[in-house]
């Protein structure tokens, strides 16, 4: 770390980065006001919902688990099968679209608010410091000191604590993957009894720890695209974190200038990735709202109206109408609906509690018995529910003279298992017309559900079967 504690932060340079290459590492100071409690809130409702999702049961399975061993994923009472995995394209699909119509509209309110890597690390990491090492002040302090017995101790206890928070995130992302039951008995077990999951889990680990314990806001400046992106998505009605230069300047002390700022840094000293909020829109910034905060707080203490740093657009700093409503919003907006719209169809059409795969078998395409024509099928059910599930299979009328063979009553599966059946079309030779396109229905109980597939009946010239002895 730079010597330089009160390093100067410029538009034109990352401030995390010393002139050498070397990392500058940033002591952000703890900031209160609404903005700080509505983040902290919202940040603590997403952890929850993280930690929660694996726990809810819907459906006799947990509300989101992507069981990969047994190739079940379920989302929400919903199960999807590998074959049923394409549906997700046109989900993400609208997703993604859907973030490019909130960064168009509110800037980087993701990155801020609701992106796992700052929840974390806002949220938990930073908490954790500063309840060890204290606030900025003396944490700068702490950092400069030569090492002692308490300096040791402190970094002991907060790296311990870090350890086990990044070990917890861990295990709680792998319960996404291994249903909890599972996980708990791997957690009993001997690491190399269950090597791959155990190498995850101390790979998450080691990656969280120096990530939210040393690399920090650098994976948000240098690593993250989507801070790339996001110059491409926003325009000047894009509501962002910004400083009214036309109110603020020219800056300097309170009563010696006509702006309104009176150059204090308290902006600068709460910025997680240390810039200047002053010096104009950054890549680096995140739309944190900590400027906002610290901001206003000078504000009140000058008797000066507050929103000096607020959100607003360029276009409404520069004292010019704002439009909410232009092209990429209603692009963005048809897109992100489009795919939405379009995977609710699609997961309604596929994502069914049963599936049938019905194929050909190999060998010859028909079979000829004296005055019958056999097609040989194989019928492979799966039951994606939680409970036992009975099928039955049937011609779907049928022409004159044509029958199933080879599957007779219902058919049980195991709750998340499937089960092959083989089954035979008949068709007397009197009644073998040429290649007739039939259906199989397929009932499935609970549920009543109804699942056809459509296939060709193949035979021989008709007149060779009616001329044989």
């Amino acid at each position: 770390m730079s010597a330089d504690l009160q390093k100067k932060p410029i538009r034109d340079a990352v401030t995390t980065i010393n002139s050498d290459g070397s990392h500058y590492k940033l002591y952000p100071a703890d900031v209160h006001g609404r903005w700080a409690v509505m983040r902290r809130i919202f940040g603590y409702v997403l952890i929850a919902i993280y930690i929660l999702l694996p726990w809810i049961p819907l459906n006799g399975n947990p509300a989101v688990l992507l069981d990969v061993e047994n190739r079940r994923f379920h989302f929400f009472g919903l199960t999807l099968l590998p074959q049923d995995l394409w549906v997700l394209f046109f989900g993400i699909t609208g997703l993604g679209f859907g973030l490019f119509f909130i960064t168009a509209l509110l800037g980087r309110i993701w990155c801020g608010w609701a992106c796992p890597y700052t929840v974390f690390l806002e949220h938990i990491f930073r908490r954790i410091e500063r309840l060890i090492e204290g606030d900025a002040v003396q944490r700068k302090k702490l950092a400069s000191a030569p090492w002692t017995a308490s300096k040791a101790t402190k970094q002991i206890i907060k790296q311990g604590l870090y350890l086990i928070a990044a070990t917890t995130l861990a295990h709680i992302f792998l319960s996404y993957f291994i249903p909890l039951p599972r996980l708990y008995e791997f957690m009993q077990q001997s690491p190399l009894a269950n090597a791959t999951a155990f190498g995850i889990v101390m790979f998450l680990t080691g990656a969280l720890w120096f990530c939210f314990g040393w690399f920090r806001e650098q994976f948000c400046i240098m690593m993250c695209p989507y801070g790339r992106l996001q110059s491409a998505l926003t325009d000047e009605d894009t509501i962002i974190v910004g400083y009214d230069e036309l109110r603020g300047e020219p800056r300097g002390p309170k009563g010696k200038t006509e702006g309104s700022c009176i150059d204090c840094m308290r902006c600068v000293k709460v910025c997680p990735t240390g810039i200047d909020i002053r010096e104009g829109l950054q890549m680096e910034c995140i739309g944190c709202t900590s400027c906002i905060d610290a901001c206003d707080d000078i504000m009140r203490k000058i008797k000066q109206p507050t929103g000096l740093i607020r959100y607003d657009s360029q276009r409404g700093f520069a004292r010019k109408p704002r439009r909410l409503l232009r092209p990429r919003i209603f692009v963005y907006s048809l897109l992100g609906l489009f795919g939405l719209i379009a995977f609710g169809v699609t997961f309604s059409l596929n994502a069914r509690p049963y599936t049938a795969d019905v194929s050909r078998m190999r060998g010859q395409p028909f079979y000829v018995d004296g005055s019958l024509v056999r097609n040989h099928f194989q019928i492979r059910l799966h039951n994606k529910r939680n409970q036992p599930a009975h099928f039955s299979v049937k011609l779907l009328n049928p022409p004159a003279g044509f029958s199933l063979s080879g599957t007779s009553g219902e058919i049980d599966v195991e709750p998340g298992g499937e089960i092959t059946r083989t089954v035979i079309v008949l068709v007397t030779g009197k009644n073998y017309t040429g290649p007739t396109p039939l259906r199989f229905q397929i009932l499935g109980d609970p549920g009543n559900v109804t699942l056809t597939h459509q296939f060709q009946f193949l035979g021989p010239n008709p007149q060779s079967i009616q001329e044989s002895p």
